[in-house]
This record gives structure tokens, sequence and C-alpha cells, in this order.
């Protein structure tokens, strides 16, 4: 199974995502069965590192992440590669939806029935954590 977090620039809540649902899937067990990656639904951030906020964050939970990883922006090609599509928010979903062709739509969903607030505007990195984790821990039981 291949799943992949989309937010607005993939510098502060898809690589969250990504890295909270590596640990999880490490602590059970289950790294070598599921492939986790995280991109972006806007080129603005492409190529820059993860937000400094989200390193510290994780660090602070002691989830390890790359430290070289950068934002890409979601492509034509990964709508079929991945299984799931995990939007942040609300208007990540409708962006995925507009781009996503008919027939891989049914891949597309939110990680929570609400949307994960982006830190880069609230400065709450906690509570976005700890969205990021409930959403993480109940795709954990779902897959």
């Amino acid at each position: 199974m291949k799943i992949v977090f989309v937010c607005l620039g993939n510098i502060c809540r898809s690589p969250m995502a990504e890295f909270v649902m590596k640990d999880l899937l490490e602590k059970a067990g289950r790294a070598g069965e599921i492939t986790v990656e995280s991109r972006a639904t806007s080129s603005w951030e492409h190529g820059n590192p993860i937000f400094s906020g989200t390193q510290n964050i994780l660090t602070e939970h002691c989830i390890e992440f790359d430290k070289n990883k950068k934002s890409q922006k979601i492509t034509n090609k990964e709508f079929t590669d991945f299984d799931k599509i995990i939007a942040m928010d609300m208007k990540n979903l409708t962006d995925l939806s507009k781009m996503a062709t008919e027939n891989v739509q049914n891949k597309l969903s939110m990680l929570l029935d609400e949307s994960v607030p982006d830190p880069w505007f609230t400065g709450d990195f906690e509570e976005t954590y700890r969205l990021v984790k409930k959403g993480c821990e109940k795709l954990l039981t779902e897959i």
C-alpha cells in the first residue's frame, strides 16, 4: 500500500503526517508494508525544507524525520501510483479533486472529518501535531 499526505506547501502539515505515520508504523511493526510520502497542492514552497516549527515539534515528540526532505508538488503520475491520497483540510481536498481524473477520485479523503489547521498561519504546532497524530492513529487502525 502507498499513502501520500497532502497540504498546501508540503512544509508543515503533510510532512508532519508523513513522519508521524512512519513512526506509528514502525512502532506497530508494519513499516515495511506501507510506503508513506507527502506532497503539496501548490508549488509555492517547491524545494524548501520542512518548516522549522514542524521540525521542532517532531523533535519534541521524539519522531525521526528526514532533514533533507524538500517540498514537492503532487503530480498526475502520483494520483495513479498512490492508493490513498489524504488531504489535511477541505481546501486541499477540493484542489486535489480538481487535479485528479475521474478514475482516481475514490482515492481522495481527508485525514480527519475536521480540517487540520495550518500552523504556518496559526503558529500552533502542538495543536496541529495533536490532530495529525489522532488522524494517523485512526488511519493505522483502518489499514
